[in-house]
C-alpha cells in the first residue's frame, strides 16, 4: 500500500505554535505547503489553541474532508493529533518540531521539513497500534512510551525555563540532580505476572529521548510493550545502568528485566506517591494501567523503517 493508493488530497497540516523547533521558524511550515501541493495536495495551516486540543480539532477537520492529517510539534502534540484520528482510516505523517522528537528520531525521519514534505508520497501508510494509560476515570493514548518511577520523578522536578533554553538536555541535568535521592519501589504486573522495579518503562520504540536505546526490541509494528524494569533504592545505582544502556547491555545487568506485554498495572507502595510520565510529560500518579489496543492508527513511515523492523523485530508487512 502507498499514499497514492488512499487517494490524498486535502491535508491538515496541525501545529503546536509554541513548540520549541516551530515557534521561530513558522516560514518553513508555510514552504511545506508549498512542497506538498507540488505532490498534488492542498494543504491549510491549523494552530492548535492550546493544551488538550488538538485531538478534538482534529476529529473536526476529518469529519470536514481533510484525508490527510500532518503533526507538526513534539511528541506532546503528535500524541493529541493522533488521538483525534484513532480508528479512522485518514494516514497521519509528522513533522519534528518539539523537544526530544522521539517518533521521528524512531522512523528516522529528515530532519528538514521540507524533505519529508518532499518525499511524502513515498512514505508507507502503516497500520499500528497505540497504548492506553488508564488513572482512574481518566484515559490518554501514547504512541512511544510511558515512564513510572526515577523517570516521571525528573519530569515532574523539570525546570520548565531550563528545558526552554537548552531543550533535552535539561532532562540530563535534572537526572543528574537527583544521584543522590533514596528511591521507592513499586508493583508492576505485567500481564497477570508481579514484578518490583524503582523504574518501569512501558515503551514501543527503542530510543530513549532521541539519544539512548533502552527497549531494544521494542516495534511500533508489533502489537505489544517492550518492559523493561530497574530495580533498586539507591539513585547512584543508575549511573551503572546508564552506562549498560550506552553500550547496549543493560538488558544483562543485575536488577534489569525486560519482558513482553500486552497489559501493565502500576501499583503504588502504601503511602508513597509515584509520578509516571507519557512521552516526556507529567501524566500524574500512580496507580495506572496500560494496555495495547491494536489497529488504532494509520502511520505514514519511511519504507527503510518497515525493512529494518522486519528484519530486527520479525514483525509482519504493513497491511
Amino acid at each position: 500500500m502507498s499514499l497514492e493508493s488512499l487517494h490524498a488530497k486535502r491535508a491538515a497540516i496541525v501545529f503546536n505554535p509554541v513548540a520549541r523547533g516551530l515557534s521561530r521558524h513558522r516560514h518553513l511550515l508555510q514552504r511545506t505547503i508549498e512542497i506538498l501541493q507540488k505532490e498534488g495536495i492542498d494543504s491549510t495551516l491549523v494552530e492548535t489553541k492550546g493544551p488538550g486540543t488538538a485531538g478534538s480539532q482534529t476529529r473536526r477537520l476529518i469529519e470536514a474532508g481533510s484525508d490527510l492529517i500532518v503533526a507538526a510539534g513534539g511528541d506532546g502534540t503528535i500524541n493529541e493529533v493522533a488521538a483525534g484520528m484513532l480508528h479512522t482510516g485518514v494516514p497521519l505523517a509528522i513533522l519534528p518540531g518539539g523537544t526530544a522528537n522521539v517518533l521521528a528520531h524512531e522512523l528516522r525521519l529528515p530532519t528538514q521539513n521540507e524533505r519529508v514534505a518532499a518525499e511524502i508520497r513515498q512514505l508507507q501508510p502503516c497500520r499500528i497500534a497505540v497504548g492506553k494509560l488508564r488513572m482512574g476515570s481518566q484515559q490518554r493514548n501514547f504512541l512511544c512510551m510511558a515512564g513510572a518511577g526515577l523517570d516521571a520523578e525528573i519530569v515532574y522536578r523539570l525546570n520548565l525555563d531550563l528545558k526552554a533554553a537548552i531543550g533535552k538536555f535539561a532532562y540530563y541535568v535534572g537526572g543528574f540532580g537527583q544521584v543522590l535521592r533514596r528511591l521507592s519501589e513499586f508493583e508492576v504486573t505485567v500481564d497477570g505476572k508481579r514484578y518490583e522495579a524503582s523504574f518501569a518503562l512501558i515503551s514501543r520504540v527503542r530510543n530513549y529521548g532521541g539519544d539512548l536505546e533502552i527497549a531494544r526490541g521494542a516495534s511500533l509494528l508489533r502489537n505489544d510493550f517492550e518492559v523493561v524494569l530497574f530495580r533498586g533504592t539507591r539513585s547512584v545505582r543508575y549511573l551503572q545502568y546508564l552506562f549498560g544502556v550506552t553500550v547496549g547491555r543493560a538488558h544483562q545487568m543485575k536488577g534489569c528485566s525486560v519482558l513482553r506485554g500486552r497489559s501493565v498495572i502500576c501499583q503504588p507502595p502504601p503511602n508513597n506517591g509515584i509520578y509516571i510520565q507519557v512521552d516526556g510529560e507529567l501524566a500524574g500518579q500512580l496507580p495506572s494501567s496500560m494496555e495495547i489496543v491494536p489497529d488504532a492508527l494509520t502511520l505514514l513511515v519511511p519504507p527503510a523503517y518497515v525493512a529494518r523492523e522486519q528484519t530486527l523485530a520479525a514483525v509482519p508487512v504493513c497491511a
